[in-house]
């Protein structure tokens, strides 16, 4: 949510903003809350006058009523209760428009960092860099489910009956690759400084509403019946919670944290659910990095958090390549976001497998999340990016350390969380559970 005064004193650039995010639908919301703002700013000061009038005149019935001047003092009772019958009004009014003008500042998208290419949709995302080279293997390599299910490691039909699709056990050995590798990855940002939580998986509609849009709501989260709880489709969400009406102090800033948590998506939306594959699916866990800091610092740790990605992947020997996010592309709440990819030997190409956003104040303003300053509060800065999340980081760790035998090797950053297990290979007799 931005600033309303960046509505009072210059509109024109909020238009322009959503000019660049092709939302011209949105441009008529700009000036809608211009005019509730008038009317808004009208009401409380005319309000403010009335509650002055009433307090002088209720000072004047006393004495009115010591001299004598019952008739007089009765008839400023009567003026009160007329200022108090309008003032009630007033309120009502000033309540309402309040209300109408924070709806349409929810909609109205964050103003992107002018270093954000223009474009309409993630086909026009610009490539930044790539981490790695790229190979191919002279052998085949298979579908990443077909990888899995010839070293015993997944159970799709089960989880078909339990569940349905978008569900899935793992097991075995890629049940341990897949721990390992959040093992490592909590281990990894540790040892970068950054403070280890937990958080709570299910968190109240206050927070939802503060740290991501509605249509994002719809379309990701899974409200439990009956209750203001949601579980949370990333870890990031009940992390800034976690700051939600607090007044930081300067020399506790910046806050760097790395959070585990299952995380459950509802994935509405044109990509649907593959009924064999672990790309999109309804349940899966993330460690995720967040950020609260300085607006000054906010540039730098978005820097630090992609690099945190890029390093994770390249220290596992996957290939990796950077994407800047182009102004249609970003969620309303972004000021800058980019696409952390792996390489796909299989498909000959790069997908994502994380995402680094800086949303500037967005989530501050909405949460109330403060920094104490000399001169008055003021909000902070929030910022996230993924980690790892296991089941799309497990399709490009597969193709990448697979052998030709179907052996899957291990990389020696993974061989202490895998009890020094250097291959993953079919087991020698076969479960059927």
């Amino acid at each position: 949510m931005i600033d309303i005064k960046l509505i009072r004193e210059n509109p024109e650039l909020v238009k322009e903003n959503i000019r660049k995010k092709f939302q011209d639908e949105k441009l008529v919301l700009v000036d809608e809350v211009a005019e509730m703002d008038t009317q808004y700013r009208a009401a409380k000061t005319k309000g403010d006058g009335l509650r002055a009038d009433r307090n002088r005149l209720s000072k004047q019935i006393g004495g009115l009523m010591k001299e004598g001047k019952k008739e007089e003092a009765e008839q400023v009772k009567q003026q009160v209760k007329n200022i108090g019958q309008e003032l009630e009004d007033l309120e009502v009014l000033e309540q309402k428009l309040e209300a109408d003008i924070r709806e349409r500042m929810m909609v109205i998208p964050n103003i992107i960092d002018p270093s954000v290419p223009i474009g309409k949709d993630d086909s026009e995302n610009v490539e930044i860099q790539k981490y790695g080279d790229p190979v191919v293997p002279d052998y085949e390599i298979p579908y990443h489910i077909d990888i899995i299910e010839k070293v015993a490691g997944i159970d799709l039909d089960s989880a078909g009956r339990t569940s349905g699709n978008g569900f899935y056990y793992l097991k075995g050995d890629i049940a341990r690759l897949h721990s390992s590798i959040l093992s490592y990855a909590r281990d990894f940002m540790i040892n970068r400084g950054f403070e280890y939580f937990i958080p709570p998986f299910m968190i109240h509609g206050s927070v939802v509403n503060g740290v991501m849009s509605f249509a994002e709501m719809q379309n990701m989260m899974y409200k439990i019946e009956g209750e203001d709880l949601y579980l949370i489709g990333t870890s990031e969400h009940s992390m800034i919670g976690r700051f939600m009406g607090q007044i930081l102090k300067k020399e506790d800033l910046p806050y760097t944290l790395t959070s585990y948590s299952p995380c459950f998506r509802k994935e509405v939306g044109a990509h649907g659910i593959e009924e064999r594959g672990l790309y999109r699916v309804h349940q899966f866990e993330k460690q995720e990095m967040v950020v609260v800091c300085e607006p000054e610092d906010s540039p730098y740790w978005y820097d630090q958090l992609w690099k945190n990605s890029v390093e994770f992947f390249r220290s596992l020997d996957i290939p990796v390549r950077t994407l800047e996010c182009c102004s249609g592309d970003l969620a309303d709440l972004k000021v800058k976001s980019c696409d952390v990819e792996a390489w796909s030997p299989r498909q000959k190409k790069y997908f994502e497998v994380g995402s680094c956003s800086n949303l500037g104040d967005a989530q501050a303003r909405r949460l109330g999340i403060r920094i104490k300053g000399e001169n008055g509060n003021y909000f902070a800065h929030t910022l996230n990016n993924t980690v790892v999340a296991p089941p799309r980081m497990l399709i490009a760790f597969l193709e990448n350390n697979l052998n030709e035998d179907g052996t899957i090797r291990i990389p020696e950053p993974l061989r202490p969380y895998m009890g020094g297990q250097e291959l993953i290979k079919a087991p020698e007799t076969k479960k059927s559970f």
